[in-house]
């Protein structure tokens, strides 16, 4: 059982089954992962919107890979061990025209720079967030000829933004070439659940992973075992309520209440919010039983922001 170092060079902003692998490694090796930020280097932290808004945005993801499995064959699944993220002190969350869940209400462009301490940031006065790196894409060459962006995610993984991909989870993937071919970026610094302003806190970051290939052994999708989340002071929350026939309508909703919260009562820029409700804001299905209504949760932590009352 070998270990192995990747550096981020050449990354990759396609998947594609006939990408020439970066690395070759046996079942059980381990690989020290060095990812860009999601837009491979080209925003830095002195970075200004107009900067931003030229980037070359056929690199966004910029993923560090492939990595091919020896063995590997389709019909196998792919065991991915989480076993260390760190971040480089930095990242940003923007807000992009046209884009986001609130496309509508946030339309001119924006750039946020974090500055990053080892486990929370207090850059967005006066909230202070604590931070839980992952990686929003890690994926195996999909079964498809061809080469295909990367913002869609599948039954290969991909960019799935799921939170839950921290350091002690493990991430199981179905094999659907020869080799696997592994890639990984992509990285947040936190993220709440729906991403809603289309970045958590953006970052590169030193990733650790430990791969393990069962064989014969198929699975229709992507599987995490999710380590605990670290403990919290029992605070508490506040949550916004909609219930809607469409849940995305009531989750609209209940995000577009939530920046109104944190604007009246903490006096956050309407900005500034939104980007607070993309990195530490969850949305939850509370219930989709009561027909023909669906009720969505949209929930921050009380943990992250000074006290206050509504009245």
């Amino acid at each position: 059982m070998a270990t192995h170092t990747l550096s981020a060079n050449p990354t990759h902003s396609l998947w594609s089954r006939d990408l020439t692998p970066r690395l070759e490694i046996a079942s059980g090796d381990t690989v020290h992962m060095e990812c860009l930020d999601a837009s491979g280097a080209q925003v830095n932290p002195s970075s200004t919107v107009a900067d931003f808004q030229a980037i070359d945005r056929t690199r966004i993801h910029a993923l560090t890979g492939p990595i091919a499995i020896h063995g590997a064959a389709p019909g196998d699944t792919l065991q991915v061990d989480i076993l260390d993220i760190q971040h480089k002190g930095w990242g940003w969350t923007s807000i992009i025209n046209g884009l986001g869940f609130l496309d509508q209400r946030f339309t001119e462009p924006a750039l946020f720079h974090w500055q990053l301490e080892a486990d929370i940031t207090r850059t967005l006065f006066p909230a202070i967030l604590p931070l839980r790196p992952f990686c929003g894409v890690m994926g195996v060459a999909p079964a498809e000829p061809g080469k295909f962006r990367t913002r869609p995610p599948g039954p290969f993984g991909g960019n799935m933004d799921v939170r839950d991909l921290r350091a002690g989870s493990t991430l199981y993937l179905p094999v659907f070439n020869p080799s696997a071919l592994f890639s990984a970026g992509d990285a947040h610094a936190a993220q709440g659940d729906g991403e809603v302003c289309i970045n958590g806190i953006e970052c590169p970051a030193d990733v650790t992973l430990r791969f393990t290939l069962h064989k014969h052994r198929s699975l229709a999708g992507p599987l995490i075992e999710a380590a605990p989340p670290p403990a919290e002071e029992p605070t508490g929350s506040w949550t916004v309520v909609e219930s809607a026939p469409d849940a995305l309508d009531a989750a609209r909703a209940a995000t577009s209440r939530m920046v109104d919260l944190l604007i009246d009562l903490w006096q956050f820029t309407p900005t500034a919010a939104y980007m607070l409700c993309s990195v530490a804001m969850d949305l939850r299905l509370a219930q989709v039983v009561n027909l023909p209504m669906t009720t969505v949760a949209a929930t921050i932590s009380k943990s992250i922001l000074p006290p206050r009352k509504l009245f």
